[in-house]
C-alpha cells in the first residue's frame, strides 16, 4: 500500500517508522542523501530489515528540501515511503499537512527495554519525524595547497587572500548564514539572535558578498569530498560524514 502522505526520518527516523503500515507493502521506498550516508543506511538499516521481514527496500536520493514531497502528495501521486529530511524542513512538512503523523507509544523499546519517549535524546521525536542521527556541517580543504599552515576557522574560510582558491558552498541559505556571521566575528552563541534581525540578515550577506566571485556551489553530499579530489576548490563545506 502507498501512503497519501510520507513518513520522514529526521537527520537529527529510525527509518521504517510505522510498523503496521511498512509490514503490509512487499516493497517500500526510502529517500536519502547518497554517498556514503546512504551506503551506511543500507548496511545498517534497511539489509537487516529485508532479511527480517522478506520485504524490499528501493533506496533513492534527493538533495533535500520539501519542493519534491509537497509535489507528490498534492498530485496524489506519492511515491516515496520514507524520507530523510533535516530537521527544519520535517517541521514546516508536518505543519504544512505533508507527512503523515506518529503514534511515539508505538516505536519499539530501547534494547534495555526504555520506552521510546524516554529512550531518545531530549528534542528528538516529533509529531511527523524520529530522529536518525546527530550531524553537523564543517569545512574542509586540500593539505597540498597549503601543506603548511592550513585554515583553522570560519574567517580563514573567507580569506581568500591568505588561503586563496575556490570555495564549496552548499547550494542554499541555511548554514551559510549562520557561517557568514560567525567568520565576520559573532559569536556562535549568539549567532541565531543576531539572524533573527533584519540587519543580521543583510550582514550575513554582505560577508557572502565577500567570497561570491570564489564560490563553487554543491548540492549532493558526495560532492565536496570529489570538488576537492578533483581540485576544483581549495576548501568547502561539507556534512561531517559525506
Amino acid at each position: 500500500m502507498k501512503l497519501t502522505k510520507l513518513l520522514a526520518s529526521t537527520l537529527v527516523g529510525a527509518s521504517l517508522l510505522a510498523g503496521a503500515t511498512v509490514a503490509n507493502a512487499g516493497e517500500i521506498t526510502v529517500v536519502s542523501w547518497g554517498g556514503a550516508y546512504t551506503k551506511s543506511q543500507v548496511e545498517a538499516y534497511h539489509k537487516p530489515w529485508m532479511a527480517a521481514t522478506g520485504h524490499n527496500i528501493k533506496s533513492e536520493d534527493y538533495n533535500g528540501g520539501v519542493a519534491e514531497i509537497k509535489a507528490q502528495v498534492e498530485a496524489r501521486n506519492v511515491t516515496w515511503d520514507i524520507v530523510d529530511v533535516e530537521l527544519s524542513d520535517a517541521i514546516r512538512a508536518c505543519d504544512e499537512g505533508l507527512l503523515e503523523t506518529i503514534d511515539a507509544s508505538t516505536l519499539p523499546d530501547g534494547a534495555d527495554g526504555t520506552a521510546a519517549q524516554d529512550d531518545f535524546i531530549e528534542g528528538t521525536l516529533h509529531d511527523c519525524a524520529v530522529a536518525n542521527i546527530v550531524w553537523s556541517t564543517i569545512f574542509a580543504y586540500d593539505k597540498e595547497k597549503f601543506p603548511t599552515a592550513g585554515p583553522e576557522t570560519m574567517a580563514d574560510f573567507f580569506n581568500v587572500a591568505k588561503f586563496p582558491g575556490k570555495r564549496g558552498l552548499r547550494k542554499g541559505a541555511k548554514v551559510n548564514l549562520e557561517f557568514a556571521l560567525i567568520a565576520d566575528g559573532v559569536p556562535a552563541k549568539d549567532v541565531y539572535e543576531v539572524l533573527a534581525t533584519p540587519e543580521g540578515v543583510d550582514r550575513a550577506f554582505k560577508k557572502l558578498d565577500t567570497i561570491k566571485g570564489d564560490v563553487v556551489w554543491w548540492e549532493a553530499g558526495a560532492q565536496p569530498p570529489q570538488l576537492l579530489a578533483d581540485g576544483e576548490v581549495s576548501m568547502t563545506t561539507a556534512y561531517n560524514g559525506p
